[in-house]
């Protein structure tokens, strides 16, 4: 929210990109500087500044950064639930299963939606 709101503050003087673009290539320049940080700590500030260019991304598109995160997590949790009721339904615990066996139904839980 926060860094959201701090594009938008930036937006409104002006101290803004043109058009989406130049967003974008950020957001690529931003993901090769973590997949690039030779320490832990370097890499965390690199996936912070990808976060807030990410945010600034969905301002571009006139969407609530934090709703939208909110409403996927809701939309994951439903999912994983219904892989936890799924396999104890088979008598079985998510470690039991292959990733293959849970991308099944993660598919199925996600065709409920």
């Amino acid at each position: 929210m926060q860094a959201q709101e701090f594009h938008a503050r930036a937006a409104r003087v002006g101290f803004d990109w043109d058009n989406i673009q130049p967003v974008i290539d950020k957001i690529f320049e931003e993901l090769e500087e973590v997949r690039s940080a030779p320490t832990p700590e370097e890499r965390e500030k690199e996936l912070g500044d990808l976060l807030f260019a990410l945010v600034n991304f969905v301002r571009w598109y006139k969407v609530d950064a934090e709703t939208a995160l909110r409403t996927t997590n809701l939309r994951w949790r439903k999912r994983f639930s219904y892989l936890e009721h799924s396999a104890r339904q088979q008598g079985r615990t998510l470690q039991e299963m292959t990733l293959p066996e849970m991308d099944v139904l993660w598919e199925e839980a996600k065709s409920l939606e």
